[in-house]
């Protein structure tokens, strides 16, 4: 693609070929905090905070974090491609959608059913697939991972409830994996992503949210098994 200059992204360190994508700043940090050794912040431009450090085998490691949402998350990873990064993994959160997800479960998206904008204006049809090599490799690395679709959506709160109209088959609720998908799929840029589940919802549509220390133990769960699944492939 053309060289642009980033907009979103003004980097003040070197970015890793490999990148850990969370929507949270603050989870960007906690990440790079426990996963990496000797993290520099690379960008904090619009609250975008990013880190690079080494990864267990040495190599550069970028996280960064993308913001709530398709549009967010498509301009950063658009950014990112341009100064030249090589695959990506999404480490998010979620809500479970299937009977026996429990808070804290982690959900590996093998495909996203497309009930959000953005992957339908970057040319998406109903659903788009992850990368499959970064796929397996993350269902490989991630203990007890649940493996199949989740359904990305545009709205946090939705009046007839978590993933309405989307179908009966997604395991999960998220926001931001179908653009990441139709993005890496328009660039050939493989993107992977795995989920820790952080709302439940009873028979009546509430919602239960995990505390912020068992989401922080989930998070570096599956920041882990993405590491080693973007040096595996």
């Amino acid at each position: 693609m053309p060289h642009r200059d980033p907009i979103h992204l003004r980097p003040t360190a070197p970015l890793g070929e490999c990148v850990l994508l969370p929507g949270d700043p603050g989870r960007a940090l906690a990440l790079a905090q426990a996963l990496l050794k000797e993290p520099r912040m690379f960008n904090h431009h619009r609250g975008l905070w990013g880190y690079t450090g080494a990864a267990p085998d040495g190599e550069p490691l970028t996280i960064q974090a993308t913001g709530m949402g398709g549009p967010s998350a498509a301009i950063v990873l658009e950014e990112l491609i341009a100064l030249g990064a090589r695959r990506a993994v999404r480490v998010g959160s979620c809500g479970a959608l299937a009977p026996g997800l429990e808070l804290g479960d982690l959900v590996i998206a093998q495909d996203a059913i497309c009930a959000d904008g953005t992957s339908r204006a970057l040319g998406a049809g109903e659903r788009v697939s992850a990368d499959g090599a970064l796929t397996a490799a993350l269902f490989e690395r991630a203990e007890d991972a649940h493996l199949g679709t989740v359904v990305s959506v545009d709205l946090f709160y939705e009046s007839d409830g978590p993933g309405a109209g989307a179908g009966q088959e997604a395991l999960a609720v998220e926001m931001e994996a179908a653009a990441l998908f139709a993005l890496g799929a328009r660039h050939g840029f493989p993107v992977g992503c795995v989920l820790a589940v952080s709302d439940t919802f009873d028979a009546q549509g509430a919602r239960h949210r995990i505390d912020d220390h068992a989401l922080l133990a989930a998070a570096e769960r599956m920041g882990s098994a993405a590491i080693a699944a973007l040096l595996s492939v």
